[in-house]
């Protein structure tokens, strides 16, 4: 295929993909709309607002009769629901309560300075808190656009397969827990700076990669897991320097590495900090929240014990086992996705690509900074000085012709699921499956998992690979009955009552499959 029909393929997926994200969320929209007004909302809590205990927008209640879209106001306002009361609240009165400092403070920040200034001048009109929920819709809905965008390039660039990214791609744009992407909850600003991290790391930008990462961690607390990612390209690159017998240059790469994590760690930190001078410091010893007095103060893991009862097989219980049967599909497809991986590349599993075989012994060393990537056409992706510098690090290799067969042909064992360079993806998705199934309250996995690309990928793969069309069935029919029944159950009732009755509705398929 010819630089130009690239170009020209490239384009067509990228305008595809965009119509159809864009698309994704005006259908969510509508659809949280409709059902809000034909069904009554289980969570009574949006319409308690009491004043802040700051009292800077104490007047919130009197400007209510004064509204000119009072009625638009309230629908807005009833819609703020579970997580997005704190959020709101948050961006609104800031961190009051020691339970609040569960949820990170990107997104408020975002909801509030946004508010105060492009959308302050629907506050007269709307009130205050209506214009709060509208800031977080809006930027949500947004960061979804951009993160599926994101999500392609990514694609494109590990598996050297435009279709397979665009499959892949579509497939997030109607991903199962969609619902929570176009409310206020963080899994948007999540999956952009998580996923737009990832792009910029494999395309050998580092400096923009880490930052990126940074401030997923700032967005939710598994971000930092992120750091994975660098610690994976150190160790390789770190091997692959030490085996050419340069001490000088292993140090410096080292030593970046551990930069890089710190840098990455550092806003979870500083949230910890925040909060410690908030609740402890002033107060007496016999005053203090037991938190406090630990050796290793960490407020998040209090919180997350105390208030959720979150912790290691604390969730293991007879009573919690709908939870489980609920969380089995997108648990069952991550750990297929893993087997699948390990059953057809063991040397490259078990060997966290180290023991690449013959064919792949030199990308082992180079997992993200694929070369022949680089030199893939996409639009926004230019080679740069700064990924030069990063390829020539590692010995030299016979160059590759631009956009050859060989790099984007289906028949190569480069490119695709399989391919060495999805190797760290596949761990990172191992640790947060494991994560969720041991650790957190399971019942969540679906979109704790769900920004996750090799999910995607591996759909993406089964759908091609199988040549069935009845797989490509019955995963659009996992996500499509999981959006219209968790859009009716997130608002009749919590979570797992969504996930009841999307469980009950696919694992019957699966079976009579």
């Amino acid at each position: 295929m010819s630089h130009t029909e690239n170009s020209q393929k490239t384009q067509t997926h990228q305008a595809r993909l965009l119509k159809s994200a864009i698309a994704s969320r005006l259908i969510l929209l509508t659809l949280i709309i409709l059902w809000r007004s034909l069904l009554s909302p289980y969570d009574t809590s949006a319409p308690l607002n009491p004043n802040c205990l700051s009292n800077v927008t104490s007047t919130h209640h009197a400007q209510r009769d004064h509204l000119l879209w009072p009625s638009i106001a309230s629908a807005i306002e009833s819609s703020i629901v579970w997580d997005g009361v704190y959020f709101v609240r948050i961006a609104q009165c800031g961190y009051e309560y020691e339970q609040s400092y569960a949820f990170f403070p990107l997104l408020p920040i975002c909801i509030s300075a946004l508010s105060r200034t492009v959308f302050a001048p629907l506050v007269p009109v709307m009130g205050e808190r209506a214009v709060l929920g509208l800031t977080g819709y809006v930027i949500n809905n947004i960061a979804f656009v951009f993160a599926a965008m994101y999500l392609y390039w990514l694609s494109v660039t590990v598996l050297k397969d435009r279709n397979a990214a665009l499959r892949a791609s579509l497939l997030f744009c109607f991903n199962p827990a969609s619902i929570f992407y176009s409310s206020i909850y963080t899994e948007s600003l999540y999956a952009l700076f998580s996923i737009g991290g990832l792009y910029h790391l494999v395309s050998g930008n580092n400096k923009i990669a880490v930052p990126w990462f940074a401030l997923s961690g700032f967005a939710r607390s598994n971000g930092v897991i992120n750091a994975g990612y660098i610690c994976f390209q150190t160790m390789h690159q770190a091997c692959d320097s030490i085996l050419r017998k340069k001490a000088f240059l292993t140090m410096k790469i080292l030593t970046g590495g551990a930069l890089h994590c710190i840098f990455i760690f550092t806003p979870f930190l500083a949230f910890q900090v925040y909060g410690y001078n908030n609740i402890c410091v002033g107060h007496s010893p016999n005053n203090m929240r037991p938190w406090c007095k630990a050796k290793v103060p960490l407020l998040y893991n209090y919180i997350q014990s105390h208030y959720w009862g979150v912790g290691f097989l604390r969730y293991f219980q007879f009573k919690q086992l709908p939870n489980f049967l609920l969380a089995s599909p997108i648990l069952s497809l991550a750990l297929c996705s893993i087997v699948n991986y390990a059953k057809s590349e063991p040397e490259k599993f078990f060997s966290l690509g180290f023991c690449a075989s013959t064919k792949d012994k030199n990308h082992a060393a180079v997992l993200f900074i694929p070369e022949a990537s680089l030199r893939a056409n996409i639009t926004i992706d230019k080679t740069s000085s700064k990924i030069q510098d990063k390829i020539n690090l590692r010995p030299k290799k016979p160059r590759m012709k631009e956009d050859s067969p060989a790099l984007l042909s289906e028949s190569s064992d480069k490119i695709g699921y399989l391919s060495v360079f999805v190797l760290p993806f596949i761990l990172h998705l191992g640790f947060l499956a494991a994560t969720a199934f041991f650790v957190m309250h399971v019942q969540v996995a679906t979109r704790f998992l769900s920004s996750s690309p090799p999910l995607y990928w591996f759909a993406a793969h089964i759908m091609k690979s199988h040549g069935d069309r009845r797989w490509g069935y019955l995963i659009w029919a996992y996500s499509a009955s999981y959006i219209l029944l968790g859009m009716t159950t997130r608002i009749q009732g919590g979570e797992s009552r969504k996930d009841l009755v999307v469980c009950f509705f696919v694992l019957p398929i699966v079976a009579d499959d």
